[in-house]
Formats: structure tokens, sequence, C-alpha cells
């Protein structure tokens, strides 16, 4: 955390994915001890079936040496990984049973920090300028976007962003419902990523998540003459207790801010990109309007 001249704090995270995406472990991460607990028993459940690393890692299908990181805390096992080993190593579902935690420890740090701020808003509101918000992506359009990415992801790490990004979505479903809003520029709606038809799902799910009473969708059209968000996207949160904090993001980092001046700011460029913006059940229309086009 470091402090501007107004002595607000600020942390550094992304939410497009601009992670790194490393298997291996770090000490200083509050998941570590999972990792290293799950080796551990990986290691107590093989050694009493008497199987050497290499006779485990050809049953499961994994190599020698991603065994001994597993067994050592010093890479994470992939949910895979855990439920193979449960069934070879007759193990009754006791490594299975981790494969929950294991999974939560494999998504980026600053990814789970996000979805930590996520599980404590009771209203979230979106300005997104360049790609559908990460929380109403379909699978398709969010690996489409990873997949994109330089230098280039592997692919079992561009499958560790997607599932990150599609586990933030179970804010929709969460009890009590939070208040959510999302403002989308039209170019959006427009930019073909991942080709036609992963575009046209896009659109398709944007119409199904809009119709959820909790959550108001608006886009910003080409042709207004007045536009209070041509300082970035934004996002703001309201959490729990009342208060209020906000991301300001950058081409690889997001700054979250906590000064009450800046927050303030935010809001009010916030509700008034909200008021020029055309409304829910005109946007609704106009994405409707977008799909017949696609025919």
């Amino acid at each position: 955390m470091s402090a501007n001249g107004d002595g607000a704090k600020r942390a550094e995270h992304t939410t497009d994915g601009a992670d790194d995406a490393r298997w291996e472990t770090d000490p200083d991460d509050e998941y570590w001890p999972i990792a290293e607990a799950a080796g551990r028993q990986v290691k107590v459940w093989r050694e009493s079936t008497d199987l050497t690393q290499a006779e485990l890692g050809v049953a499961i299908g994994y190599s020698l040496s991603m065994v001994s990181s597993v067994e050592r805390g010093k890479r994470l096992a992939h949910p895979e990984f855990l439920e193979k080993s449960d069934k070879v190593l007759s193990a009754g579902g006791k490594l299975a049973a981790m494969k929950k935690d294991v999974t939560r420890a494999r998504y980026p740090k600053k990814v789970r920090d996000l979805a930590k701020l996520e599980a404590e808003a009771v209203e979230l509101g979106a300005y997104c300028n360049h790609n559908i918000h990460g929380l109403l992506q379909t699978v398709e359009y969010a690996r489409a976007l990873f997949d994109m990415r330089r230098p280039a992801l592997s692919e079992d790490d561009l499958e560790r962003h997607v599932d990150a990004r599609l586990a933030r979505q179970e804010i929709f479903t969460r009890k009590p419902t939070p208040t959510l809003s999302f403002v989308l520029e039209e170019a959006t709606l427009r930019r073909m990523l991942g080709g036609r038809m992963v575009l046209r799902r896009q659109l398709e799910h944007l119409l199904e998540v809009g119709q959820l009473r909790h959550v108001d969708i608006q886009v910003m059209t080409f042709d207004r003459e007045d536009h209070a968000g041509m300082g970035g996207q934004l996002q703001l949160l309201k959490l729990k207790g009342g208060k209020t904090v906000g991301y300001s993001e950058t081409q690889l980092t997001t700054h979250l801010v906590s000064s009450p001046d800046e927050v303030h700011v935010l809001e009010l460029r916030y509700g008034i990109i909200r008021a020029q913006a055309l409304s829910p059940r005109e946007s609704t229309a106009f994405i409707k309007t977008l799909l017949g086009e696609m025919t």
C-alpha cells in the first residue's frame, strides 16, 4: 500500500486478467498453507500404498517433477490431480475434498483480492469502454480475451484465468443479492472479439442477465454529444457497513481508491455517465437491434 499526497491509500490490482500467471506458490501468499497441506496429504496417502512419486505420476498422468513439487508445496495441485490421486490411492474422497480450496488458491492473488471486495459489496457499479465487464462475460468471450494476451499465456494458465473470472460471477446468485449496474460503451457491443458467434452469444447473455431484478445494464451510444466517462473506465463498490471504494484502471494495473474525496469524484462521474447513457429498457432494445443486425 502506498499513500498519495492527500494521504489516500492505494493498492494495485488488475481486473482484466493481466496478473502473473504462475503455478508456483508464494510463501507470502495467504493460500500457501493450502498448497502445503494438499501436498502433505498426497504424500501420506502415496506412501501408505508404497507407490513411488514416479509410479503415482504414471498412474494419474503427471510427471515425476510435478508430483514432487506438489508434495513439497512448491506447486499448486490441479483439481484433476487431486481427483485422480484420490482414486488411485483409495483415499475415500479425502484428497478430492480439497479441490474447492485448491481451486480458489490457484486463482491469481490479485483476482482473489478483487473477488473479496465484490463478495463484501452490497452495491456495485461499473463503466466499461473497451470490452464487456468481466462479471458479464460468457466463458467463450472470456477465453477469447485471455487468448489475445501478450505475452501469450500457456493453456493451463489461460484456463486458470478463465476459471477465476467465471467464479466471480457468483455475485449474481449470492444471498442477499447486491444491486449491480453496468454501463457499456457501444463499441464493446460491436467489437467482434473472438468472432461473430462469440459476440452473438455474449449479446444474448447480456439480455439474459439484464432480466435479473437486481441488475441494470445500460449502453452509452456513439451519438452522445456529452460524455462524463472520457477519463476512462471505473468501478465503484459500496461495502457492508456503508464504506464505498473505487477502482481507476490503467493498462496493467488498477488502483483501489479509498479517499472519500476521490471516491466522491468517481461517484459523481458514474452518476452522470448513467444519466447520459440509454435507460436499461432502451439499452435492452438496442442490444436486441444489434442481434438482429447479425442475422
